[in-house]
């Protein structure tokens, strides 16, 4: 696939043609937009999803506009699956050079007197081990290279803190800053950045996987700003929105960032 560049003096553009991405979670939303971002600006793509149909529909949508792109379904908190997965990723163009580790679930929101442990340890292994297995089986394929490695966390377990009922979630996501930090510092001797996106309130298929509790209600509180949440736009982001972030993540026109968290949420976290 060929790009259109265009030049700038002084501002470097991104330019991702050849270059292979790993995007998991790719079928809906995030994943989706930044699956289709990078493959507008000339990435090869290999689509990880769980839900075939979903994922299928993206290869669609990136063969519409010519861009390559093959689809593969792993349980990240497989490490067997994973592993097959990176291999198999590698194994299609011959190298990796960007992974966005995006797959992720709200699961449960209940009070923590009330949260089940299998709940706890069902949101800790999809988010947090999930993004620790993917850097790791991605890792041997990206060190003679380096490359761009984009963790999706949250505003929530960074800045925010009030969504109550969401205290597994929100410590798999302040998890996933520190495991980026450690990270980006290990693996810059590779050439191999490390950031990680905190996106506020975007418009996603993730309540698919949200599941309130009735005991919800007892610890809710109301929370009430004149123009709403999201002080920029007054309502929730949109996935390509966050795709573009990715994109500019990916490219050299990020290359001296790493190790860094990225708020995009229109000011939320800041209310």
């Amino acid at each position: 696939m060929s790009t259109q560049t265009i030049e700038v003096p002084g501002l470097m553009l991104p330019d991702l043609k050849d270059k292979v991405a790993v995007v998991t979670g790719a079928g809906s939303g995030i994943g989706r937009a930044a699956a289709l971002e990078l493959g507008r600006q000339g990435a090869r793509l290999v689509l990880v999803d769980l839900k075939d149909e979903r994922r299928e529909q993206v290869k669609a949508e990136l063969a519409a506009m010519k861009a390559e792109a093959v689809t593969l379904d792993a349980d990240l908190s497989d490490p067997v699956r994973v592993q097959w997965a990176f291999d198999e990723a590698a194994r299609a163009w011959g190298r990796l050079d960007i992974v966005f580790a995006n797959a992720g679930i709200n699961g449960v929101l209940t009070p923590i007197e009330d949260m089940k442990p299998e709940d706890w340890d069902h949101t800790m292994f999809v988010n947090l081990k999930g993004t620790f297995l993917s850097v790791k089986y991605a890792i041997p394929h990206m060190k003679e290279k380096g490359g761009s490695i984009i963790i999706t966390s949250s505003i929530n377990g960074s800045r925010v803190f009030s969504n109550f009922g969401m205290s597994a979630y929100s410590t798999s996501k302040a998890g996933q800053v520190a495991f980026a930090k450690m990270a980006a510092l290990e693996l810059a001797r590779y050439k191999i950045r490390v950031n990680v996106i905190c996106p506020g309130a975007i418009t996603t298929h993730i309540g698919e996987n949200t599941h309130s509790t009735p005991e919800l209600r007892k610890i809710k509180i109301p929370v009430q700003y004149p123009e709403g949440s999201m002080p920029l736009e007054h309502g929730p982001g949109k996935p390509e929105q966050v795709g573009e972030l990715v994109a500019f993540l990916a490219s050299g026109a990020s290359s001296h960032i790493t190790g860094t968290e990225l708020f995009i949420d229109g000011a939320e976290s800041l209310l």
